[in-house]
């Protein structure tokens, strides 16, 4: 590369650089965030935990609600109930363990059993010293009528200033969208069942 190249590459490092750093400056507000993982691609829980993992890796305490996933033998599953079970533990960890919808095909099992798992849950919401509760797949209790969408707005516009939340699910409600500091939507460009692969452990559960 030439002199003339790597200048003007430098000069545009730098630009971006100072583009970056004024926005550094001007996020001056500190309270926790809402953040939504949708769409209908791969990875929402999993990129949910990941942040879980991080705050745990600080030491905070968090809470991980899983919705639908109850039954299936997930690792996730496994690594946080040993991990919550810990006397030391900064985890709490609520599962509503009737699996998915489609398989239960119960809908007063089903909205009992969300119900409870949510009652479980809001103690969490007044709790100033959980600083991450992440709500994986809760969007399905919205779209089944399972949880009463307006009531969980009120808890969250409600919750500690500090304390951040994740929800995680396909269909996210345009009010959760609305009310959310950040969105994600994944998309599906590809997905290895779609072309005939079998779900394997440690990647789909």
């Amino acid at each position: 590369m030439n002199t003339d190249k790597i200048q003007r590459h430098n000069e545009r490092m730098k630009r971006h650089k100072k583009i970056v750093d004024d926005k550094i400056d001007k996020a001056t507000i500190e309270q926790g965030v809402l953040i939504v993982i949708t769409g209908n691609g791969k990875g929402k829980t999993t990129s949910a935990l990941g942040t879980l993992l991080r705050s745990l890796g600080h030491g905070h305490q968090c809470a991980l609600v899983q919705f639908i996933k109850g039954q299936w033998d997930c690792g996730e599953g496994h690594f946080f109930a040993e991990t919550g079970g810990k006397k030391e533990s900064s985890l709490t960890t609520y599962t509503m363990d009737t699996g998915f919808t489609w398989n239960s095909q119960d809908f007063e099992k089903d909205k009992q059993a969300a119900t409870a798992v949510w009652q479980q849950t809001l103690p969490l919401f007044s709790d100033p010293e959980c600083q991450l509760i992440v709500l994986d797949e809760i969007t399905y209790m919205f779209k089944y009528k399972y949880l009463d969408l307006n009531e969980v707005i009120t808890v969250l516009k409600n919750r500690p200033k500090h304390q951040n939340v994740i929800i995680t699910g396909r269909g996210a409600p345009k009010e959760l969208l609305e009310l959310a500091d950040t969105v994600s939507e994944i998309q599906p460009v590809k997905h290895a069942f779609n072309q005939g692969i079998k779900a394997q452990e440690g990647i789909e559960w």
